[in-house]
């Protein structure tokens, strides 16, 4: 082991569950979600909220504090969270229902494909600890949930890069025909996209810059990262554009597809596997309108991922502006 290398690089440290991945002195918001709801619900008399034991740890603590009344909590059993919110919305009302993604995915997955999406409900299901958002591994690591969903119709899919993403994206959700799935990034949150003049619309994607040597993809916080390298790369005289995609499901095509239909180098970048997600996406949206470019992926690999600090589980997996910069560089 070369200790000289290892004393010279600080070891990186963060809460191995709920660990944050903003930057240190970066702009943050305190649980978007839980403040978004309860605004929204303010107007909206018909929004409940629901959790399986996990209030704390998806922010619908806030929700539960500002409407006791409207808010069921549903104990470990996801399949009857799902069931009861299924209930709900045939009644008229408006569930919001959070637990950890890893549970939405796995374990319930039959229950919101037959009671809520096959009749087409208004249930919005919140997901805490969506792709590497925790170092936890497996047990809680959701690295394949878009690719569980993005086969279920009807169903709406939802990414978001950041605090501006969310607040704007939860009364989106709530005035929305059928079911949606909401990749919840909880607690501080970074809020990034307000300088980019940026809104949500639920459905679309956004061009967040321009560049004449590479095109970023993004969605989720890797959309964060995104903007972070394309900055970086300038040093390298490498001119990167960012098309932020927050929607999954239903997929803007056309305004992905005018940015990957040039001579430029296109890269996906996801905070999920590789299978089945983002950039499956994107490659399948280019392979049916017989566009006929490179596409470079960078997510997280099709395998069982480690335990450990988070930053330290973003290096090593590729999902760190220095990896991706690296990737760019390499692609070039």
């Amino acid at each position: 082991m070369n200790t000289a290398a290892t004393a010279a690089k600080p070891r990186l440290k963060t809460s191995a569950m709920i660990a944050s991945f903003a930057d240190p002195g970066q702009k943050t918001t305190s649980a978007p979600f839980g403040h978004a709801l309860v605004k929204a619900a303010e107007e909206n008399p018909a929004i409940v909220g629901l959790t399986a034991d996990l209030g704390k740890y998806t922010d619908m603590h806030i929700f539960a504090q500002a409407y006791p009344e409207r808010f069921f909590q549903m104990g470990m059993a996801e399949q009857l969270l799902f069931g009861a919110a299924a209930g709900m919305a045939q009644t008229g009302l408006v569930p919001f229902a959070s637990t950890y993604s890893v549970f939405a995915a796995r374990r319930a997955y039959d229950f919101l494909c037959l009671d809520i999406a096959e009749p087409n409900l208004n249930v919005n299901i919140v997901g805490g600890l969506p792709g590497l958002t925790t170092g936890y591994g497996p047990s809680h690591q959701a690295t394949e949930d878009m690719a569980i969903f993005r086969g279920m119709p009807n169903l709406t899919i939802v990414d978001p890069c950041d605090a501006v993403d969310i607040e704007q994206a939860v009364p989106q959700l709530a005035a929305s025909d059928g079911p949606t799935y909401l990749r919840l990034l909880r607690g501080k949150v970074p809020s990034v996209l307000d300088e980019y003049g940026y809104t949500f619309e639920l459905g679309k994607a956004k061009v967040l810059r321009g560049g004449a040597d590479v095109v970023f993809v993004s969605s989720g916080l890797m959309t964060m990262r995104a903007l972070q390298a394309a900055k970086d790369l300038a040093a390298d005289h490498v001119d990167v554009a960012v098309v932020h995609t927050p929607t999954i499901k239903p997929f803007d095509a056309a305004t992905v597809l005018a940015e990957v239909d040039t001579d430029r180098l296109v890269v996906t970048l996801e905070n999920h596997s590789v299978i089945g997600g983002l950039f499956e996406t994107v490659a399948s949206a280019a392979v049916q309108a017989g566009i006929g470019r490179r596409i470079v992926p960078i997510g997280l690999p099709d395998e069982f991922l480690h335990a450990g600090a988070l930053p330290t589980l973003h290096e090593r997996y590729g999902l760190s502006v220095d990896r991706i910069k690296q990737t760019v560089l390499a692609s070039l």
